[in-house]
């Protein structure tokens, strides 16, 4: 058994760093293609990054627990739902972006216009560190750490920045609009939904009619942000025990 965890937008895989070092078995932590690596040719979209997730997932072989934040975890929904991945069960915090009433947050609607977008994204990549207005420095207030928030300004580059205006513009109005208009029945490896309440940008109602959609379960994290893997490890890595506990083999 392996565990994969797949970061968002805009960090890295350090973001995973204090979960996975409570948690025994074998895990990984995959790094999105673009952000603080290269960006292959060809890395359109959200339908590119899904299969090159699900190339990685098939790479390690099963079976495999996915978590996914962020983008990571739309990504992690996709590959379970329409590739054939070695997966037994996966979790995500944010499946209110499936839903189809869901609408993108200001940053989003922001990035999804040009050149409002590419004029947002070098702002923050020259913004001065230690003003508050790098990348890293606004997700602050949201629960990122101090350290990640030094690391992501670091990779933040104009690779990245790309690969971020590629994947918001890949994804309008929502997910639901193509992605999620392809389900055809609960998915079949089990799932988790979570749901960081603390997080101004948390949809509950919207979570809860994904979960339900997709056969999925669904768990309030009281008072915790959309970082609640940095905010507090123990109760997520807990979290995530439960659920994998409670799943056969």
């Amino acid at each position: 058994m392996t565990i994969v965890f797949v970061h968002g937008v805009p960090e890295t895989p350090s973001l995973w760093n204090a979960v996975r070092a409570l948690v025994p078995e074998p895990s990984t932590a995959l790094r999105l293609p673009g952000f603080g690596s290269a960006r292959p040719d060809g890395m359109h979209g959200k339908e590119e990054y899904a299969a090159w997730l699900a190339d990685e997932l098939r790479a390690i072989g099963g079976p495999v627990d996915l978590v996914g934040h962020d983008w990571g975890a739309h990504l992690a929904m996709r590959a379970v739902s329409a590739h054939d991945v070695p997966v037994r069960s996966w979790v995500s915090d944010v499946a209110h972006g499936w839903h189809p009433g869901y609408t993108w947050h200001d940053a989003a609607t922001l990035w999804q216009k040009s050149p409002e977008g590419e004029e947002s994204l070098a702002a923050l990549r020259e913004a001065v560190p230690g003003s508050g207005a790098t990348f890293g420095e606004v997700l602050r207030s949201r629960g990122m750490s101090a350290e990640l928030a030094q690391e992501v300004d670091a990779a933040h580059d104009e690779v990245m920045s790309a690969a971020i205006l590629a994947l918001y513009r890949s994804a309008w109005p929502n997910f639901h609009a193509d992605w999620g208009r392809e389900f055809e029945g609960p998915v079949r490896a089990r799932g988790l939904v979570l749901v960081p309440t603390g997080d101004p940008m948390a949809r509950p109602d919207q979570d809860r009619d994904v979960a339900r959609q997709l056969g999925a379960e669904y768990e309030e994290l009281d008072g915790l942000t959309h970082y609640w893997m940095l905010q507090d490890p123990e109760r997520g890595a807990a979290v995530l025990r439960r659920f994998w506990d409670s799943l056969p083999g």
